[in-house]
């Protein structure tokens, strides 16, 4: 593998506004490849806003989204109406109830209305099922609104869903085909001759990668090399567009089991048997026992499974504020706050902050004889400062005061942490590392069935629980996530090495380097390590398996410093995380833009750069990051002392 290729000023113009992973028509991120890029694109510059043509799909409405609301809107709408598209008539029900109750509070409440499309194939073939949308109505100005309730959670249509409508309504997708310059167009090659032959000449195929653009490599050789495999048309010509049932309801099933813990053999030679009958099943190794695949369910978003989880507890127990403990990924907040009474919120979430939150439970207490809070919610660890809470604790409060407990396991995954036993409920974002090719969407709600209130949460999901992954979807997300377990041991070693070059040029090492442009490093092995080593995985001989995941965060010395490291770094640069290509944002700026002020408040400084470290060659990555904080180190050192200095 090559490491002296980098991303140039010239790629990163070229690529500003298109999907990540390049040339991948349902890419979860989208290139904004310097600092400015991403301010511009929080203030709706121009000069970025035009030429976005892929977004993280529950900030950017896909372009096939797009369509097909246009052609509804011009079939059912009225005086400038606009739409969002919902997948059940419940959804669209609850997008409606959201925008209500959200504009009566603000003053007036603004009208909605629902209309049923049916979308069936014209040749009225039997083995081309007809699709049901719910179309949510309502005046133009009131779209930011509706917005809302697409970002905060995630259960509207998917980009293959979609897709699927416009086919058949005869209509070609919107999925972003951004060209390939000519000059450095690669070679035709054929496509796989067992199946349909396709032309690689035309505009890439939808479909995963495992291979994606390389660390230190250009964007045009990384678009060549994608272009000349042959598996980009597997999953594509082996399903085609009309997958059979059959097939969807056994990837959903080798889902279930394996987020379950499940399955006896989890290999290249069990993986087709995974979701099928014959398959060899075990207890779980979610460190629970009885945990079953019917305790597992899927959600086409990983935010659909936590505002999910927080409507199953507002439906299963009386209503009362909620905890977030922690600060959480900005949607899983807005989740609480929006829906039933509220919530409080600890910030830190540090053990301080359980001794203040004992406190609240023991004065709530003694007001009523009603539960003092509904359910505490954490991430372990959190996103983006890396912090893990003492489950432990938490759990012995949870069982004092009868209030229920769900975790977001995305970042730690369940190879590196087992937290079920703390929980009441565990969600997880499937677009991230379970996946990993950053092409499809997907997120899991798990039920502890040792839980307290377990019986009254299952009922609930019997009674309630809509399966609206789209099956063409959960496809993609089977096939991705067959070797996570691998992928996660490659990318926990590689984030460990990136961690410790950068901490041991940061303010915080033992014998910190004169004028250091790395102030601190918030990765578990650095940040509430004791407990974080309390729920994370070990051996049968007690030693720890687990590692520390793959992501990190990093703050610096100054703005510029940040800004440098940022625009020096040879990665893909944009939301997600999870990938298996190293990923890199200026988080705060991306989540927090309106809100700085309050984020800083709770330690999240504006300069923070986020990265998701991927699979590739170590030395590679380090020479690359090495480059990154070189730079950053020559402009603290041109820098006067107390110039500059972030915040």
């Amino acid at each position: 593998m090559s490491s002296t290729a980098t991303v140039t000023q010239t790629d990163q113009l070229e690529t500003l506004g298109s999907p990540v992973p390049p040339f991948t028509a349902h890419a979860i991120s989208v290139s904004l490849p310097t600092w400015r890029d991403n301010v511009g694109y929080e203030e709706g510059e121009k000069r970025v806003v035009d030429v976005m043509v892929s977004g993280y799909p529950r900030f950017f409405i896909h372009l096939s989204i797009q369509k097909l609301a246009r052609i509804c809107e011009q079939k059912f709408g009225v005086q400038d109406e606009r739409c969002l598209l919902c997948p059940t008539r419940k959804i669209a029900e609850q997008c409606r109830a959201f925008m209500v109750d959200r504009s009566t509070k603000a003053g007036s409440p603004v009208p909605v209305r629902l209309v049923q499309f049916t979308i069936c194939p014209e040749d009225e073939d039997v083995s081309t099922p007809c699709v049901e949308l719910h179309i949510v109505l309502f005046p133009k100005d009131s779209f930011p609104l509706a917005k809302q309730f697409w970002q905060h959670t995630g259960i509207c249509i998917s980009s293959r869903l979609a897709e699927r409508c416009l086919s058949l309504l005869g209509e070609d997708t919107g999925s972003p085909k951004p060209p390939v310059p000519a000059a450095n167009r690669p070679p035709v090659k054929p496509g796989n001759r067992h199946y349909s032959a396709k032309s690689f000449g035309k505009s890439p195929p939808s479909s995963p990668s495992p291979i994606h653009s390389r660390f230190g490599q250009t964007v045009i050789d990384a678009s060549a090399e994608l272009m000349n495999k042959d598996h980009l048309n597997y999953v594509e010509e082996r399903y085609g567009r009309n997958l059979p049932l059959e097939v969807a309801a056994a990837a959903k099933r080798a889902l279930r089991r394996r987020i379950a813990g499940v399955l006896v053999h989890d290999t290249p030679t069990h993986w087709s048997a995974a979701g099928g009958h014959e398959a060899e099943l075990g207890p779980s190794t979610r460190g629970v026992e009885g945990v079953t695949e019917d305790d597992v369910f899927l959600y086409p978003t990983g935010m659909a499974a936590i505002w999910s989880g927080h409507q199953l507890a507002l439906g299963t127990l009386p209503p009362a504020k909620s905890v977030c403990f922690g600060f959480p990924y900005t949607d899983s907040l807005k989740c609480l706050e929006k829906w039933g009474p509220g919530c409080y919120h600890f910030g830190h979430g540090l053990d301080s902050d359980i001794d203040d939150l004992e406190k609240l439970l023991e004065q709530e207490s003694q007001k009523s004889s009603e539960r003092p809070v509904l359910m505490l919610t954490t991430e372990v660890p959190s996103n983006p400062l890396l912090r893990t809470a003492d489950l432990p604790r938490l759990r012995k409060l949870a069982d004092k005061y009868d209030f229920l407990v769900m975790i977001d396991e995305t970042l730690g995954n369940f190879v590196n942490v087992e937290v079920l036993p703390y929980a009441d409920i565990v969600v997880s974002s499937l677009s991230k590392i379970f996946s990993g090719d950053a092409n499809v969407m997907g997120g899991s709600l798990v039920l502890n069935p040792k839980g307290r209130h377990y019986n009254e949460l299952k009922a609930y999901m019997a009674a309630n629980f809509e399966d609206v992954y789209f099956d063409e979807d959960a496809i993609y997300m089977e096939r991705n996530s067959r070797d996570f377990r691998r992928r996660i041991t490659v990318i926990d070693a590689n984030t460990l090495a990136v961690c410790e070059l950068l901490h041991s040029r940061s303010l915080a090492a033992p014998s910190p380097p004169p004028n250091p442009a790395v102030k601190a490093v918030y990765y578990p092995k650095y940040v509430t390590s004791h407990n974080y080593d309390k729920c994370r995985v070990r051996g049968p001989n007690g030693e720890f398996t687990g590692g520390y995941g793959g992501l990190f965060s990093v703050t610096f010395t100054t703005m510029e410093a940040s800004k440098v490291f940022f625009d020096t770094l040879p990665c893909l640069k944009g939301p997600s995380l999870g990938t298996n290509f190293t990923l890199a944002s200026p988080y705060t700026i991306l989540a927090h833009y309106a809100e700085l002020d309050w984020a800083a408040g709770w330690g999240v400084e504006e300069g923070l750069v986020r990265v998701s470290v991927g699979m590739e060659d170590r030395e590679t990555l380090l020479s690359g990051f090495e480059k990154a904080l070189r730079a950053a180190e020559a402009v603290v050192q041109q820098q006067k002392p107390g110039e500059g200095q972030a915040q």
